[in-house]
C-alpha cells in the first residue's frame, strides 16, 4: 500500500510559503482552501498548471469525507466523517442564535454558530458516562483532519468565509493527549488569510491532564481553557473518570492557577450533571469552595442518555437549584441548553450507530 500523502491543511501559511515557490502562491492556495472551499487543486484557477500538478503529486486536499449527517429540529447538525483508514469521527454544528432582523426589515445579526470538533478516533480517558470510551483509543487525528472538519462543515452549510464561527475541541478524544496536532490546528484556524478564527473564539476542553495543561499554557496560543470536572471529590471523579487516579482534582486546580488568562477571560469548568450522582446541594457547596480564588465560570450540562447507560438525565428543578446556589454565592454559572435531543446527540452515539449497522 502506498504511503498516504500529507494533507495540505496540515500547514500554516508560513509553512506553505516555505514549501511553495514562489512563496506568494501560498496565500492564493489558502484563499482557495478556506474562502472558496475547493476540493481539488484543479479548481484553483489562478494557480499555474505546473504548480497544480506539483501540489497534486505531493499533497491531498480531502483527508475526510462526510458519510452521514443528522439534523435536529433546533438546527444542530451532527456529522460523521470517515478517514482514509475507514475509521470515523464526529463533529457537530450548533446553531447558537438564529438570524434576526430589526423592525424595519434590516439585518440585526446573522446566524451564530459553534462547531464541536474531534481530535482522536476513540479516546484513552475511558469516562464511564461517555459512549466514545466504548471503542477505546484507535488513532490521533492530524492537524489537517482537525481543520478539515470545520472547513467541510462550513462548505456543506454555505457559511461564508467572512462569517466567524466559534470552535470547541470537545468531540471525540482528549485534546491534550494529541497536543501537537491540536496546537497546530489552532494556529491554522487563526490564520488571517485562512478561516481567521481568532484564538479567543477557540476553546480547548480537557478531562484534566494537569501536566499538559501546563504545557498548553506555555505554548501561549491565546485559546480558552475548559476543564471537564464533573465531580467535586476524588472518589466520585475516579468512578466517573478513571484518569483522575493519575490527575487528581488538586493537580488540576494547581495547573489551572498557572494557566495564562487575560483580564476578559475565565477558565470554564464543565460539570456534567447526572441525576442522583452529582446534582445535590452538597456537591454545589463543595464546588463553590473548590473554585474559590479562581477566575472561573461553571457550565452545567444535562447528561444526554443513550442506550445501555446506567446514568439518567437530571430534573430541571435540580439544575436550577444548583445554578442558583452558585450564582447567589458569586460564581458565574450557566446551564447549557441541550441540543439535538431528537438525533444521536451523545458524544460517540452516531459513530456507534454506524458501527452497529456495519456489524462491527
Amino acid at each position: 500500500m502506498s504511503e498516504v500523502k500529507p494533507s495540505i491543511q496540515d500547514y500554516t501559511r508560513e509553512e506553505l510559503s516555505a514549501l511553495i515557490k514562489p512563496s506568494f502562491r501560498a496565500k492564493q492556495v489558502y484563499s482557495w482552501l478556506y474562502h472558496k472551499y475547493v476540493t481539488s487543486f484543479d479548481e484553483m484557477k489562478n494557480i499555474p498548471k505546473s504548480l497544480k500538478e506539483e501540489l497534486s503529486e505531493k499533497y491531498r486536499i480531502s483527508p475526510l469525507k462526510i458519510v452521514r449527517k443528522e439534523k435536529s429540529r433546533d438546527g444542530s447538525i451532527k456529522y460523521l466523517f470517515q478517514r482514509d483508514d475507514g475509521n470515523t469521527v464526529e463533529s457537530v454544528l450548533l446553531l447558537m442564535k438564529k438570524r434576526e432582523f430589526h423592525e424595519d426589515g434590516s439585518l440585526k445579526h446573522q446566524e451564530r454558530y459553534t462547531v464541536c470538533i474531534s481530535c482522536q478516533v476513540g479516546c484513552k480517558v475511558g469516562c464511564s458516562f461517555c459512549l466514545t470510551a466504548k471503542s477505546g483509543f484507535i488513532a490521533n487525528l492530524t492537524a489537517g483532519e482537525i481543520v478539515e472538519q470545520v472547513r467541510m462543515i462550513k462548505k456543506d452549510n454555505q457559511i461564508d468565509a467572512n462569517r466567524r464561527v466559534n470552535i470547541v475541541y470537545m468531540g471525540m478524544g482528549e485534546p491534550l493527549d494529541n497536543l501537537n496536532s491540536v496546537a497546530q490546528s489552532s494556529r491554522i484556524f487563526a490564520e488571517s488569510d485562512g478561516m481567521a478564527i481568532a484564538p479567543h473564539r477557540q476553546t480547548i476542553s480537557t478531562s484534566g491532564l494537569s501536566t499538559k495543561i501546563v504545557k498548553l499554557g506555555k505554548l501561549d496560543l491565546g485559546v480558552n481553557l475548559a476543564i471537564s470536572l464533573h465531580a467535586v471529590d476524588d472518589e466520585l471523579r475516579e468512578k466517573l473518570m478513571p484518569i483522575n487516579k493519575a490527575y487528581n482534582i488538586k493537580s488540576i486546580i494547581d495547573a489551572v492557577k498557572e494557566f495564562p488568562i487575560n483580564d476578559r477571560k475565565r477558565v470554564m469548568f464543565e460539570y456534567l450533571v447526572i441525576k442522583d450522582v452529582n446534582d445535590d446541594m452538597a456537591s454545589a457547596k463543595k464546588l463553590l469552595a473548590l473554585l474559590n480564588g479562581i477566575k472561573s465560570k461553571v457550565n452545567l450540562i444535562y447528561f444526554n442518555p443513550y442506550g445501555g447507560t446506567e446514568y439518567r438525565r437530571p430534573e430541571e428543578r435540580d439544575m436550577r437549584a444548583f445554578q442558583e446556589y452558585l450564582t447567589k454565592h458569586g460564581l458565574h454559572c450557566t446551564i447549557r441548553e441541550s441540543k439535538g435531543l431528537d438525533i444521536s446527540a451523545a458524544c460517540g452515539q452516531l459513530r456507534d450507530n454506524e458501527l452497529e449497522e456495519r456489524g462491527e
